[in-house]
């Protein structure tokens, strides 16, 4: 059986004196997913939207990868000092690729703002700065220790649950914005103990979604973490329909 192909899409950092405009992934993404079995592919940041769909007829699922913040003043909101917005020419293009999944039901997994962005695209909204939206919640980004971990609060028969069942329950931390109110077609599955919002999945049995907040691919992740990378591959290659172009 062939490998599921994954599009990933990349940060972006413009052009600057004489130094090139670039576009990168940090490789934690395209690892895991090569150890799980996937064969990754990574996105630049396409324009046009029959670019996009053109591309996206030749792959099987998307992970939209971690990064900076989301710039809140797309939405409708205030910019809050804290935020530290993507590169708007990645921002632009993320939120296209993010409507273009939840338009075509594409199997998809977010990470980080990645995560975020999947509940945007559907109607959701996000807390901008948890220590003033939330000032009794944990610490969710501790500038001292950057490998900083907290538990997990799962529900029983997510796919989280079939992740960490029977491990340890502690992930890693760096955000300080995070999910709000949730889309409707999204179920949380994790949540820290203080309530912040962990993890979610499609409630749909025809689109298979999964996002968490906590970055599975990191070099602060454990093996367990990188159990997720196969569930998705398992939701992708039961849910993904033969739309790969055929040589």
């Amino acid at each position: 059986m062939s490998k599921p192909v994954i599009a990933l899409n990349a940060d972006f950092r413009a052009a600057e004196g004489d130094k090139p405009a670039v576009s990168y992934v940090p490789g934690g993404y395209y690892d895991a997913l090569l150890e799980a079995g996937a064969l990754p592919v990574i996105l630049p940041p396409y324009e046009e939207q029959e670019d996009l769909d053109q591309a996206l007829s030749m792959v099987d699922g998307v992970l939209l990868v971690g990064g900076a913040d989301l710039d809140p003043r797309r939405d409708g909101w205030m910019l809050h000092p804290s935020v530290r917005p993507l590169a708007s020419r990645r921002e632009t293009f993320d939120r296209l690729l993010a409507r273009t999944v939840c338009e075509r039901r594409i199997p998809a997994f977010g990470i980080g703002v990645g995560m975020q962005l999947l509940n945007v695209a559907k109607g959701g909204n996000l807390f901008l700065h948890i220590p003033e939206d939330l000032p009794e919640a944990l610490p969710h980004k501790d500038l001292i220790d950057p490998s900083h971990r907290h538990t997990l609060v799962i529900e029983p028969g997510s796919i989280m649950d079939r992740v960490y069942g029977d491990g340890e329950l502690r992930v890693n931390s760096r955000h300080h914005m995070a999910l709000d109110e949730v889309a409707e077609c999204f179920a949380v599955t994790a949540r820290c103990p203080d309530g912040v919002i962990e993890a979610i999945e499609s409630r749909s049995d025809d689109w298979f979604v999964i996002g968490t907040q906590f970055h599975p691919e990191a070099n602060t992740a454990s093996a367990l973490d990188l159990r997720i990378f196969e569930e998705f591959l398992a939701g992708v290659k039961e849910h993904a329909e033969p739309v790969r172009l055929v040589a």
